[in-house]
């Protein structure tokens, strides 16, 4: 068996890639991010979305590549443990920012529209992977997902709109009512996002056989 030596490209891979990586996600926390301590976008709606909605799109672009690339179940199941981490994140952070202001009567852990984000996560990849159904074909991969991506965006804006609490509720009612234009890229531009850039990533996934294998 030949030696696995030592090559330019897998240093690249092993330390170049993955400090880019932490460079881009500091960045976009410390400069970009809306609560950054240096933030430089102040309160610009693309602040929001390359730092919640960049979170977000990490959080369903997981179950949604493991959908397309294997089956509905393993997206589901990944859905369930991305959705259910940023839930869990989520509630903590907002129950930590509310208690800083000395707001005590809101416990986001019990809120139904931060729970979604678990139940959008498990339907996101299962939509993909029973669409696709194990396909390799772009058009079909595109089409899984952009509709389950579009599906969740609906169903989350729905829920942020009528169940959150009273103050995710009322910032979603008003963005709507304020700004409709500004609530839809807010809301869609993400996830819309999401459902094209995953199938090109999945498709490229399997020029270089970078898939889950299926045992017949």
């Amino acid at each position: 068996m030949a030696e696995n030596k030592l090559k330019p490209s897998t240093i690249f891979d092993a330390i170049v890639i993955p400090i880019i990586l932490v460079i881009l996600i500091f960045v976009l926390a410390v400069y970009v991010n809306v609560g950054g301590q240096y933030h430089v976008l102040g309160e610009d709606v693309l602040g929001v979305i390359l730092t919640n909605g960049f979170a977000q799109m990490i959080v369903m672009g997981v179950p949604l590549v493991l959908g397309l690339l294997w089956n509905k179940w393993a997206g589901g199941a990944a859905g369930f443990i991305m959705g259910g981490m940023y839930y869990v994140a989520s509630a903590g952070q907002y129950n930590g920012l509310y208690s800083s202001m000395g707001v005590t009567n809101y416990n986001f852990f019990g809120d139904i529209s931060m729970l979604f984000y678990l139940v959008n996560g498990v339907v996101i990849g299962y939509m993909a992977g029973a669409l696709n159904n194990g396909s390799t074909n772009f058009k079909r991969m595109l089409g899984a997902g952009l509709t389950a991506a579009i599906s969740t965006a609906v169903i989350q804006a729905y829920v942020n709109y009528t169940i959150a609490l009273e103050p995710g509720r009322n910032m979603a009612q008003q963005s709507w009512a304020t700004d409709p234009l500004m609530a839809v890229v807010i809301n869609f531009v993400p996830s819309i996002a999401l459902g094209v850039i995953v199938p090109i990533l999945a498709k490229v996934m399997t020029w270089y056989g970078i898939q889950p294998m299926r045992h017949q």
